[in-house]
């Protein structure tokens, strides 16, 4: 370094940058930008990131910081989230009129003096008619559309917050309508406005998919109450690829009227309002009972007429069967009347070959009876020599005599055990003895 040359602060080369950047850039900028970042400080600032990426949308080529200060931004909220129908967020694409400047300790930033909601519609518009484009490639975007209704919608799904106005609206609309229809409602909780929005209603329809024992016939999906700006989470492609894929007809009623969400139009059925969707299954209940009683009065016409011709017809043939009857009663008696001139021939003839063979069987049985009396004695008289020989009184007067214990006749010594009683009877008394 030349000895005449003097050394710059860091302070002192800040402030001519500075100095260069005001001469150099002294006016304000159109600038179109992303939101990496967007921070409300208690101050009432509002702290920006701006972000540019590259044309494949993965890389950062630029970044630089930014504020709006608190007097502005008081009007600029209010105005956009107005116009564009959401607040400033990360992830927007924006068009706003920026001044550059530089602070010798904060460095480079942009602040922001207007902004053009116009440009962010814009972008959200061609970001809806992505989704919507890539919903129809992949050939899921009217599927629940497709979806009929069952005819008796009694069984209702609610995705909502517990805590909205809109969830307490719909129930009551529901359950105390003036046609009294009976429904069954069950709430499925979600978060319905905030970053969160996505992830919350996934959950809740998961949550209503693995209800087994639920049958439920539609899935209603109410909002109301909240801010138009809060609508952003429902413009997600997994939300709306999940709605159009359901199982069952799902119905929106987000409670906005100027703009669809994409959930909106991929949904079986949009109303506007909680209370709208609870007037539509109303009216929807009202038609069913409307059809089935129609069809009642047509089923009661047809069975009048089929019962009108039914009578016709059994008149035709009692009147056939009448004559019938006759013939066949006639036939019948002549036949009856040849069976029994059989039956009778056929008794006599029975009955004279039957008494033959009841004289013949007396003669034998006359014959044999004496015979047959005098086999039978000679039979008893040997069972008596039996059993007079057999007599265990004559066994003992032979000598013979008989062992018992405890009232049993002994006929196995080895039964017997040490010590036991046994007693011996004999033709003339008794003896007791000791096993030894």
């Amino acid at each position: 370094m030349c000895s005449e040359e003097r050394a710059l602060t860091l302070y002192e080369l800040n402030a001519r940058v500075r100095g260069a950047l005001e001469t150099g850039l002294p006016d304000r900028y159109w600038l179109q930008a992303e939101l990496s970042e967007v921070r409300e400080a208690y101050n009432g600032h509002c702290y920006l990131e701006f972000v540019q990426k590259d044309k494949g949308g993965r890389e950062l080529v630029a970044r630089a910081r930014g504020v709006i200060w608190a007097g502005v931004y008081q009007l600029l909220k209010p105005m956009f989230e107005r116009e564009a129908g959401r607040p400033l967020a990360a992830g927007l694409k924006v068009l706003v009129r920026v001044s550059v400047s530089f602070h010798e300790l904060y460095g480079y930033s942009l602040t922001v003096t207007d902004i053009d909601p116009a440009y962010t519609l814009g972008d959200m518009a061609r970001l809806r008619r992505e989704i919507l484009a890539r919903l129809k490639e992949d050939g899921i975007l009217y599927a629940n559309k497709e979806l009929s209704l069952p005819m008796i919608v009694s069984r209702v799904a609610v995705i909502s917050s517990a805590t909205a106005a809109g969830y307490g609206d719909f129930c009551h609309q529901l359950l105390l309508n003036d046609y009294r229809f009976r429904f069954d409602v069950r709430l499925f909780p979600a978060v319905m406005q905030g970053e969160r929005v996505e992830q919350s209603v996934l959950s809740a329809l998961e949550a209503v998919m693995n209800d087994a024992e639920g049958g439920w016939d539609v899935v209603v999906i109410i909002r109301g109450g909240g801010a138009t700006s809060d609508l952003s989470g429902f413009d997600s492609y997994w939300l709306a690829a999940a709605c159009a894929q359901f199982p069952l007809p799902v119905i929106t009623g987000i409670g906005h009227e100027r703009d669809d969400t994409v959930i909106d139009l991929v949904a079986h059925t949009r109303v506007k309002t909680p209370t709208a969707a609870a007037a539509f299954l109303v009216r929807h209940q009202l038609e069913a009972a409307m059809r089935l009683e129609e069809a009642s009065r047509q089923l009661q016409r047809l069975a009048g007429m089929r019962l009108e011709a039914g009578h016709a017809r059994l008149e035709r043939v009692v009147d056939r069967l009448s004559s019938s009857f006759l013939q066949v009663r006639m036939s019948g008696e002549h036949a009856l009347n040849v069976l029994l001139r059989r039956l009778d021939h056929a008794a006599r003839d029975c009955q004279s070959s039957g008494c033959h063979r009841l004289q013949t069987a007396g003669e034998r049985l006359r014959r044999a009876l004496p015979v047959r009396m005098e086999r039978e004695r000679f039979r008893l008289q040997l069972l008596e020599q039996r059993s007079a020989a057999a007599d265990p009184q004559l066994l003992l007067r032979r000598g013979y005599s008989m062992t018992f214990h405890k009232g049993k006749l002994v006929r196995d010594a080895a039964l017997l055990k040490k010590g036991e009683e046994i007693t011996t009877r004999l033709a003339e008394g008794e003896i007791r003895s000791v096993v030894k």
